[in-house]
């Protein structure tokens, strides 16, 4: 009896290749190569994303064990080495001899999957309700507009405000700190769906009336395989659009909420923790402690921004 052939793992390499070729000669590769602005944001973004997953490696110091922190080296200008320590602090140290560039690699890695995570969840709600609200529509399509539209009328910080504070009331006081992170992407989460169903029930709208639906439905197909296996990919490129500017907005969200005193705590820090702490000493001449989180923010918010908007223009056909 033949032997059958033993599959090549290497084989799939040449596909996995011409894939990526085909993607970087299409329309939206060489948008992007011919955008500076998109260049220079995607690589800074990318750049700061792996800084922060690096961050246990790369980190010079582990700012919350408090083992290897000094209180002589509090306070360390930037550039300038400790007391207690003499190790150089290239951001400067707080008050407790933590090093700012530690806490910003270990902050910006909890703002990041706070952001990544809200998106995603606001993202899937939002998607599946907009094409319920277009396709199915009825009653309940019907309610769940008025609902987004409620929600709209509202900025979301508030209505993440309401969210964090009534599931904060609901989890018991001993685990609100552990499940601090959960609440705040569920509460960012939930203030940002609206905007998804409303775009996806309009492009539903204009989907379900094509001959490729028609003809799905003749064949048999329910409406739910029929909405995530056929409607779904076609009204994907406007999401992606609004997900990547959303993620920006969820961490300026994530860093307002915590600048308020009612996000992440000082033991599971992030960028807006970080600038809440360092405004306390801005007075009182340590600007280090408050200067370079603050600027990391602004510059990953700027820089994902800035990505979002080249990728809604690739993407718009008018202007191509």
């Amino acid at each position: 009896m033949k032997d059958s052939p033993v599959a090549n793992p290497l084989a799939a390499a040449p596909v996995y290749s011409s894939a990526l070729v085909r993607a970087w000669d299409s329309d939206l590769g060489w948008s992007f190569r011919s955008s500076p602005v998109a260049i220079v944001s995607a690589t800074v973004a990318l750049l700061m994303i792996l800084a922060t997953l690096a961050a246990p490696l790369i980190a010079p110091q582990n700012p919350f064990d408090s083992a290897t922190l000094n209180l002589m080296d509090g306070f360390t200008r930037p550039g300038e080495s400790g007391i207690g320590s003499q190790r150089v602090f290239p951001l400067g140290s707080d008050e407790q001899g933590r090093d700012v560039l530690s806490a910003i690699l270990f902050g910006s890695r909890t703002s990041l999957i706070i952001g990544f995570v809200s998106v995603l969840f606001s993202m899937g709600l939002g998607v599946f309700l907009g094409l319920v609200a277009g396709y199915i529509g009825g009653h309940a399509g019907v309610l769940i507009m008025r609902v987004a539209d409620v929600q709209l009328s509202f900025p979301a910080i508030l209505v993440a405000l309401l969210v964090f504070g009534v599931a904060r009331g609901l989890i018991p006081p001993a685990v609100q700190e552990k499940m601090t992170l959960l609440v705040m992407i569920v509460a960012i989460g939930l203030s940002n769906w609206a905007q998804y169903a409303r775009t996806v029930r309009a492009l539903t709208l204009v989907e379900k009336s094509k001959d490729y639906v028609a003809a799905a439905q003749l064949i048999g197909i329910s409406p739910i395989p029929l909405m995530l296996r056929h409607i779904l990919p076609n009204v994907l490129g406007p999401v992606l659009v609004i997900a990547t500017i959303n993620l920006a907005l969820a961490i300026l969200e994530e860093a307002t909420l915590s600048f308020l005193g009612v996000g992440m705590p000082l033991t599971q820090p992030s960028l807006g923790t970080l600038i809440r702490f360092g405004q306390q000493f801005l007075f009182s001449g340590e600007w280090w402690i408050l200067f370079f989180p603050a600027t990391t923010l602004v510059i990953l918010a700027l820089a994902i921004n800035l990505l979002g908007d080249w990728l809604r223009d690739a993407l718009n056909p008018k202007l191509q």
